[in-house]
């Protein structure tokens, strides 16, 4: 809330002036005349900050919510709405609660487009980042049938797996990034500050090296002399890649890259997909139409290239195309989930068949993600075992040639 100066007359015709707390200068003018005074100026009231606090408010930046702090909200709305608080109120009490400071900010605002007659849904629309395209659809289909509460409980279910499914993959990537983190140390280290002291040792000897000895020598040396260079390098193709994954183009294709990773490629397919079709029997559950339904859900998956494939089934669909032919164009679905929908489709059950289809997904990513890791372990130590056999051979080889010209000596 903002602090408002303002000027106006009373019923006598007195000038009175002062300070009010509110959303927006409309809502001060309501207050003013429901107390007999009618308005004649109303600006917002701009506080005089100390340089401390005008460079702080530059440095804080306006970072969204996680997922959890969602999941919280939406469950409360649930909590709220269910038992009849009208919604405006029950976002103001949540506001109290709420740890983000931008996302308070964005509640206070909600509050006063609501006060003011505006949906939620329509209101939701203005902050992308806080409130992603289906959490917009399922609180406009929940404004539009009167069960905004169920929409937010299936709202936050849905966040909630999806927490869960991101949490697991991050939990079973998290060892072997550990592991290959501390393998490229361990080789900078080593080609930085232990080959080149052995390097000394080797050239007094005037021995010939082995062909892994000199391999190795070539690297320390290269990364000796280079290291500026090769750190700078490091450090601008990083910030070039994730400047080039922002634009549609470079999203898209790194999107379709993912899905063809070795080991988590699949699990990554799947688990969108689940997404897809759990959103999507959210959506045609609620009543959303099927087009538009997919038209949401496309924007939804998190993933740009399922995304094109998804509005790919909806303009097929609008075409005059089944869903089940359309979906098994796009050659992501197996099969067996072609049938479940071509069974859905024929009964006129199709949300019901997509959450078994999502029930299919989730099982198949949860058991692999289960089994992710001792898939990479056995990669992991075929890899570090051929890097300690290189060292070895570089390393401890010429040594023995060494002591073994020492002791003939």
């Amino acid at each position: 809330m903002a602090i408002f100066e303002y000027k106006g007359r009373d019923n006598s015709g007195n000038l009175i002036s002062g300070d009010m707390e509110g959303g927006s200068a409309n809502t001060i003018a309501s207050s003013l005349l429901s107390t007999g005074i009618t308005p004649i100026n109303i600006e917002e009231k701009v506080e005089q900050k100390t340089v401390t606090a005008q460079v702080a408010d530059l440095l804080k930046s306006k970072k969204p919510p996680d997922i959890s702090e969602m999941v919280m909200f939406s469950r409360q709305m649930y909590a709220l709405l269910r038992t009849g608080i009208p919604i405006n109120q029950a976002i103001g009490g949540i506001v109290r609660s709420v740890r983000n400071e931008y996302f308070a900010e964005v509640l206070r605002e909600l509050q006063v487009d609501l006060e003011s007659g505006q949906e939620m849904s329509t209101s939701i629309k203005q902050y992308p980042r806080i409130f992603p395209p289906l959490f917009v659809a399922m609180v406009g289909v929940g404004e539009n049938t009167g069960r905004l509460d169920e929409a937010f409980l299936q709202i936050s279910h849905y966040m909630e797996y999806d927490k869960e499914t991101r949490m697991q993959i991050k939990s079973a990537l998290r060892y072997p990034t550990f592991v290959i983190i501390a393998i490229s140390i361990a080789i900078a280290v080593i080609n930085i500050f232990v080959i080149p002291a052995f390097a000394k040792i080797f050239e007094s000897a005037d021995a010939e090296l082995p062909l892994a000895t000199q391999i190795l020598m070539m690297t320390s040396n290269f990364f000796v002399s280079y290291w500026p260079i090769i750190l700078v390098t490091l450090v601008v193709s990083t910030w070039g890649v994730k400047a080039w994954v922002k634009t549609k183009s470079g999203r898209y294709r790194w999107d379709k890259t993912k899905l063809k990773l070795p080991l988590v490629g699949d699990i990554i397919l799947r688990a969108t997909l689940a997404r897809f079709a759990r959103s999507f029997a959210m959506s045609v559950g609620a009543g959303v139409p099927l087009t538009k339904a997919l038209t949401v859900v496309a924007k939804a998956v998190d993933n740009h290239f399922v995304g094109e494939k998804v509005k790919d089934i909806c303009n097929s669909v609008e075409r005059g195309g089944t869903l089940t032919q359309s979906a098994s164009e796009t050659e992501l679905f197996t099969p067996l989930v072609l049938q479940m929908l071509s069974v859905g489709e024929d009964t006129g059950i199709v949300d019901e068949m997509m959450l078994e289809v999502a029930g299919f997904y989730e099982r198949e990513v949860e058991y692999d993600v289960k089994n992710l890791s001792s898939t990479i372990e056995p990669v992991l130590i075929t890899a570090i075992g051929i890097m300690v056999l290189i060292l070895a051979l570089g390393i401890f080889l010429p040594m023995w040639d060494l002591s073994s010209v020492a002791m003939g000596g």
